[in-house]
């Protein structure tokens, strides 16, 4: 337990990774913080450290290794198109927004993490229709660049 000259509590683990050396060539120490007492038990923080210790002890440092869920193309398209439904101006722009991402996108790049989307997948959903629909085709590459956007401005 960590208290602060305020009186504030918390809980904290001290760990050396297997493996891992510091700048000055010692073995990697690092103090992880589990949560603040009135925030997490005893047992919560228990168990909380004895699984970062595992981790250390595998070589992994547990502050580098914290997943990230990656959403799917299809899951941030949803999630951008319902936080800018307001900005439409009619109900059709909203509709035309998802449909033709639903139509043309998702079953290409729909199922894929945003992460590993590049150029190659967006060519794939605009190549088949770029000479017979280019209009479609435009705005479609403009949706999906908002939506890939949003990503890179998320992290």
């Amino acid at each position: 337990m960590l208290v602060i000259p305020s009186g504030a509590c918390s809980w904290m683990v001290r760990l050396t990774i297997k493996g891992q050396r510091n700048a000055a060539g010692a073995p990697l120490r690092t103090d992880l913080g589990l949560g603040g007492t009135g925030y997490v038990g005893l047992q919560e923080a228990r168990e909380i450290a004895m699984r970062y210790r595992g981790m250390a002890r595998r070589g992994t440092n547990p502050r580098n290794s914290t997943p990230e869920a990656v959403p799917t193309f299809e899951q941030l398209a949803r999630i951008v198109h319902s936080e800018r439904l307001l900005t439409w101006r009619n109900a059709k722009h909203a509709d035309q927004f998802i449909n033709t991402l639903r139509d043309y996108a998702f079953p290409k790049i729909g199922a894929r993490q945003v992460n590993e989307i590049g150029q190659p997948e967006i060519l794939s959903c605009l190549t088949p229709i770029w000479t017979e629909k280019h209009e479609t085709a435009k705005r479609i590459a403009q949706r999906l660049k908002i939506v890939l956007d949003v990503a890179k401005s998320k992290g």
